[in-house]
């Protein structure tokens, strides 16, 4: 059987062992960089800066909430009209 290589989607990595050594001085190496963590070679997981993550979770949530505002666009047309002075 052929395994498929996964692409390494940094430019930095570094392996579980080389990060279980000397995490802080591989984080301050990478220079705010993504780190690819291999096992055997392959990526197993990614290592990201705190701010960078954030700035992540922010962007995710936009777009979710977006989601949601074309959802709720769709639902206008089965909306009633009223004025706010009738109420």
């Amino acid at each position: 059987m052929v395994s498929a290589m996964k692409a390494v989607l940094a430019n930095c990595s570094a392996s579980i062992s080389e990060l279980k050594k000397n995490p802080s001085a591989l984080i301050e190496q990478a220079e705010g960089e993504p780190i690819a963590i291999l096992n055997h070679n392959r990526p197993t997981a990614y290592l990201i800066p705190a701010e960078t993550y954030e700035q992540l979770m922010d962007r995710l949530e936009d777009y979710q909430l977006g989601l949601i505002v074309k959802a709720r666009q769709k639902e206008k047309i089965a909306a009633v009209e009223v004025d706010i002075n009738e109420l």
